[in-house]
């Protein structure tokens, strides 16, 4: 049997409210991947003070890392992201949309106060499956 990594929104639920999946369904015997929280330094060690500069490099990050496991979106079935400030939906999406196109993952969103240095405004955690 070729079972393949499912994503689905219940008809019984409401519609999900951002870019995300209600659930997503991973067969039996999928190799299972989970990432630390993925943040928005640099190559140089560098984390720019903007906002929308840590989520891109938070993306850029998100893409090698992926990359280095031989994955690629369609193998992300968890995303959870914390943020210390109000997050730039349209910035962010861009993103988003950029990296899953129209097919997207199990997501939670969280405002947090602090992340584990001062100078992080974003962390973004992925767990995939490779069937």
């Amino acid at each position: 049997m070729n079972e393949k990594i499912t994503r689905k929104n219940p008809e019984s639920m409401p519609r999900p409210v951002g870019n995300y999946t209600h659930i997503t369904r991973v067969p039996k015997n999928a190799e299972l991947f989970v990432t630390s929280g993925q943040i928005g330094v640099d190559m140089d060690g560098h984390v720019p003070s903007d906002f929308n500069e840590q989520v891109a490099n938070t993306f850029t990050n998100i893409k090698k890392l992926l990359e280095s496991e031989e994955l690629n979106h369609g193998h992300i079935i968890k995303v959870n992201i914390w943020a210390t400030e109000e997050i730039d939906w349209d910035y962010l999406d861009s993103k988003w949309e950029a990296l899953f196109g129209n097919k997207f993952p199990a997501m939670t969103i969280a405002y947090i106060s602090k992340l584990g240095l001062p100078e992080l405004k974003i962390e973004i955690e992925l767990w995939c499956a490779k069937v």
